[in-house]
């Protein structure tokens, strides 16, 4: 879709309040049919919802030690989840019900509100460069037949749509009201240079669902991340700590483990952050639905963890048992290491990420794919590394080596993150 030339101002708003000027409502089609299909559908899907709500209430409503903890917080997370899809149908089947466009003129501008009566988007233009308002009837099978007749006008490079079901001559006392409304005769032909130059930043754009291509924006400068970069050696340091601990304080596999699992949280958060500053508003719906499939990984893997390295053979230290206190004390333990990671990703995504406009480059289902492939593989040397130590009794030469090897693999796999984001902007 061409988005260059003049464009208009976008907002949210409550409604458009009937003040001096023209206003006048332009309600949606309804089609039954649909509606009832869509009501079907949400009844379908909410059925699960519900039920998967109930089960997670009484997870919450009584625990005792860390597995059921998981499961509440398991169970929860695929509530979520699910949560998105009934909640989608919802505003549709209330957009079908009640949805409505509004136009407005007053002075010089012409606003046009879609939405509910209660929220919608406003988009204002300028009279002077609404050009070739005019009749049409939507094309059969498109989809844009559910508007059959209705007006159309250009607006720099693009062309607007609004209203439905529109008379000839219904529309021809829309165009006549709103001229008399402007005081401008609205034009015919062709756009100005003026108009047609330039291109929409989606960076500019209040309802953007994504970062614009790089083909459509202009390139910026993004410094190459090394191994001797700010972020690389701040990540460095952070990862150092538990080589401290396990020198220093005795921090056993166990601790070392929950401990990098942690870190992995601490990547889900940032990568929700990230989610929210290429996606903007459509994070709304693409948020919760990365934030209940990854808590769901989070804590299934979790429970994994704790039973291998805490309760199983090498687990026999002060943290095991499941019981909530004792796996509280374990994170005030690691709370000195978790504060080092979570800077350090913090530093990374506030630099690098937004400081670099590395979002601009970014496509959002890159974004939530993103950490899997970080943590996943990450984990399964730390496993391994961690399988070697304790059938080698938990020596600490061979954790320390566990997590020198974790700290290579996490630093190139931030180098060549970061690298791919520069590359892109080329």
């Amino acid at each position: 879709m061409i988005r260059n030339g003049i464009r208009p101002d976008f907002r949210l708003a409550l409604t458009l309040s009937e003040q001096a000027g023209y206003r006048r409502v332009l309600p949606f089609p309804r089609s039954w049919k649909l509606i009832f299909f869509v009501l079907l559908l949400d009844g379908i899907v909410l059925f699960p919802a519900w039920t998967a709500f109930h089960q997670a209430a009484e997870h919450w409503s009584d625990f005792d030690d860390l597995f059921d903890l998981v499961i509440a917080v398991f169970m929860s997370a695929w509530l979520v989840g699910w949560s998105v899809a009934p909640l989608l149908l919802t505003a549709v089947l209330a957009v079908l019900l009640g949805g409505r466009e509004i136009v407005r003129v007053k002075n010089n501008t012409l606003e046009l509100f879609t939405g509910l009566p209660f929220l919608g988007l406003v988009a204002r233009y300028d009279t002077a460069a609404v050009r070739n308002l005019e009749w049409q009837e939507a094309a059969q099978k498109s989809g844009r037949s559910w508007r059959g007749g209705h007006l159309v006008f250009d607006y720099g490079a693009n062309q607007v749509k609004f209203g439905s079901d529109l008379s000839i001559s219904e529309a021809s006392e829309i165009r006549l009201s709103i001229e008399a409304a402007s005081g401008t005769t609205l034009r015919k032909g062709s756009a100005t240079e003026q108009e047609l130059s330039g291109a929409w930043e989606s960076a500019d754009l209040s309802i953007a669902a994504g970062a614009a291509s790089a083909g459509n924006q202009s390139p910026r400068s993004r410094p190459l991340i090394r191994w001797s970069s700010p972020s690389s050696l701040l990540l460095i340091a952070a990862n150092l700590v538990p080589v401290a601990g396990a020198a220093l304080l005795g921090w056993n596999l166990g601790e070392v483990m929950v401990l990098y699992w942690c870190e992995s949280a601490i990547v889900g958060f940032f990568n929700l952050a990230r989610i929210i500053a290429i996606s903007r508003w459509s994070a709304l719906f693409i948020g919760p639905f990365f934030l209940a499939h990854y808590s769901a990984f989070m804590a299934a893997h979790f429970l994994f963890i704790y039973a291998l390295f805490i309760d199983g053979p090498g687990g026999s230290g002060p943290f095991s048992g499941g019981e909530l206190s004792a796996v509280g004390q374990m994170f005030v333990t690691l709370s000195p290491a978790l504060v080092a990671l979570f800077i350090s990703h913090g530093y990374s995504f506030v630099v690098n990420f937004l400081g670099h406009y590395e979002f601009e480059a970014r496509p959002v289902k890159d974004q939530m794919a993103d950490p899997y492939k970080r943590i996943v593989f990450m984990h399964l040397v730390l496993i391994f590394g961690g399988g070697l130590t304790l059938a080698l009794g938990n020596p600490t030469p061979v954790l320390l080596l566990v997590i020198v090897l974790k700290i290579c693999l996490d630093v190139r796999a931030h180098i060549k993150e970061h690298a791919f984001a520069a590359w892109t902007r080329q």
